[in-house]
């Protein structure tokens, strides 16, 4: 397969600013932004700010007439990705590959079910602790990028394709044998992290520090591996264990998207965490209380 000469991002918070710095780092000319509307408008005029530097990315409206990306990542809120979906259609050819970094267990499928698998590989961000305000983007750690196919025993040409092209670009990443565990394993990370943390309205420094902050967002978590187990995927109590190596290790300042998305009055994933927990416990029969008592008073959140 050929190399990966063009990447888009759709979706410019904190995440996918992040990942199109650091393509545009690489080479400038390769990277650019799929946006519409007023949303085109401020960053073709305002551009991006990372970490204090100045970036003015390429914009690309979804009806502009352009080549294909050899590779889209995907960054926007659960709730934007149906119309994001529609509008990388111009941007997807033959060749592309689409790698979505969103939260949950589910984007890749949506994607997937409008442009084939064939297309998609699954990926998760664990441990950047970037916070958005505005166009401006600031982070302390980079974490690590897990992604590739669903199983990863031997390499893909795709998975080897896009690896070549994170190694360029200094992307710390990685690729285990269980894409569909490391998936699920950040869902119950996110589950219990951005969640508890949205009710308490608490940065990382209070769940390093509070052992009752702990407690509260490993219940939440202990729902999501209960479910795990019955839907065939291995979680036990050592993931939730290996999840503090990368808590230790986050600016006590810095915040989850959940806590940035109350604190800006903004809507929640919060349908995608615990509405998605108990959406499967009804499913397959077992109680999500942690995570019903969750989603009421995040949705309370978001109203006022």
């Amino acid at each position: 397969m050929s190399s990966i000469e063009r990447v888009s991002v759709i979706g410019a918070g904190a995440m996918g600013a992040f990942y199109a710095s650091k393509f545009f780092d690489m080479d400038r000319s390769c990277i650019s932004l799929i946006a519409r509307g007023e949303r085109a408008d401020r960053l073709m005029e305002k551009g991006l700010i990372v970490n204090n530097q100045h970036y003015s990315v390429p914009v690309v409206r979804p009806e502009d007439k352009a080549p294909p990306s050899n590779l889209i990542i995907v960054a926007v809120k659960h709730h934007h990705l149906p119309e994001a979906i529609q509008d990388m259609k111009n941007r997807i050819g033959e060749s592309s590959l689409i790698l979505s970094v969103m939260n949950g267990i589910e984007s890749e499928e949506q994607i997937g079910a409008v442009y084939g698998m064939d297309k998609v590989l699954y990926a998760v961000a664990v441990g950047i602790d970037a916070v958005r305000q505005g166009n401006s983007i600031t982070y302390t750690k980079e974490g690590k990028l897990f992604f590739g196919e669903a199983k990863n025993l031997v390499l893909s040409e795709r998975v080897k394709r896009v690896k070549s092209l994170f190694d360029l670009a200094g992307i710390a990443h990685e690729t285990p044998d269980d894409m569909i565990r490391i998936l699920w394993w950040k869902f119950m990370i996110n589950v219990g992290m951005n969640q508890v943390s949205a009710v308490l309205c608490a940065p990382y420094s209070v769940f390093q520090a509070s052992q009752e902050a702990r407690e509260l967002m490993e219940s939440a978590m202990r729902e999501v591996i209960t479910i795990a187990k019955v839907a065939k995927v291995y979680l036990s109590e050592e993931d939730i264990e290996n999840w503090y190596s990368f808590l230790s290790g986050l600016s006590p300042q810095g915040k989850t998207s959940t806590v940035q998305d109350v604190e800006a009055k903004r809507k929640t994933e919060v349908e995608m965490f615990a509405g998605k927990v108990i959406e499967l416990g009804k499913t397959y029969g077992i109680p999500t209380p942690v995570n019903q008592t969750l989603f009421r008073l995040i949705k309370v959140l978001e109203q006022y």
